[in-house]
């Protein structure tokens, strides 16, 4: 018979927030593989569970998910458990769960604390449909891309942010999406949670005069307002945008995607309007 992997959700911050089932699974489980033995030792200790661990991080995934899956297949069960959060969520995993599932391995969530569900509920922004996008790329030009093919997302968008970054992102976020409403959860569950309300330029500029930011954030993004409808002819639409400054196929591109038509209808349609 083999194993079961056991993907066990553990505090974001406050060791509190564990529940009784992932007590009594890390306390059951033959090995725990955590993306940081020591981190994991410190709630552990907590909770007066001794259990042996092996690291399981991004630079050993490859290597470990095979390891695993053999002991697995051959009858150990295994709590896999990131530094914070749920495993997998912008964390090392996914070759684990895959390799578990193609091996016939059952695979066992345990549910618990999610910073991105936390900072949602807690924003005041519209919960009804979002778009977690984990972390922005680090290099400039990426995370601008990254953004723009948000742009037109009709839902809350959620992101995490290191704290040496989010200066960084929070001016793309201002310079791609807008003056939307922005809410920046920082520390969340620890003793200096925070949650900073404003504009992307505004929480930035709150930030900065900080001098020195501290902690890990999760950033969550008010949706997209759809425009108001655009009655213009289509051929007008384009010229318009045109005199504004756009090149002509840029133009042509905008107007399609704000009417969901495509290119060529935009622009066989500026012929006829001619």
């Amino acid at each position: 018979m083999p194993g079961r992997l056991y993907l066990v959700a553990t505090p974001i911050g406050n060791l509190e927030d564990i529940t009784y089932r992932a007590v009594r699974v890390l306390g059951e489980v033959d090995l725990i593989a955590c993306e940081d033995t020591r981190q994991t030792r410190k709630l552990l200790d907590r909770y007066a569970i001794s259990k042996p661990t092996i690291s399981y991080h991004e630079h050993n995934e490859a290597q470990r998910s095979a390891e695993l899956v053999e002991r697995l297949a051959a009858g150990t069960s295994v709590a896999l458990v990131s530094d914070a959060g749920m495993p997998l969520v912008s964390d090392p995993g996914y070759r684990l769960v895959r390799a578990a599932v193609e091996a016939g391995v059952p695979v066992e969530p345990v549910p618990g604390p999610s910073a991105a569900l936390a900072a949602m509920a807690a924003s005041g922004l519209p919960t009804d449909a979002f778009h977690f996008a984990g972390f922005l790329p680090a290099k400039s030009g990426q995370r601008l891309r990254a953004l723009e093919a948000l742009k037109e997302e009709s839902a809350t968008l959620i992101f995490y942010e290191a704290p040496h970054r989010v200066l960084e992102a929070l001016a793309a976020i201002a310079e791609v999406l807008g003056p939307r409403p922005v809410v920046a959860a920082r520390e969340l569950t620890k003793v200096h949670e925070e949650f900073l309300r404003g504009t992307a330029a505004e929480v930035r500029d709150r930030l900065a005069a900080r001098g020195s930011v501290k902690g890990e954030f999760t950033l969550v993004v008010g949706k997209a307002v759809a425009p108001p409808p655009d009655d213009k002819p289509v051929g007008e639409a384009v010229e318009e945008l045109v005199r504004a400054g756009a090149a002509r196929m840029d133009a042509i591109k905008q107007v399609a995607r704000r009417r969901g038509l495509s290119k060529r209808e935009v622009y066989e349609q500026t012929l006829s309007d001619r």
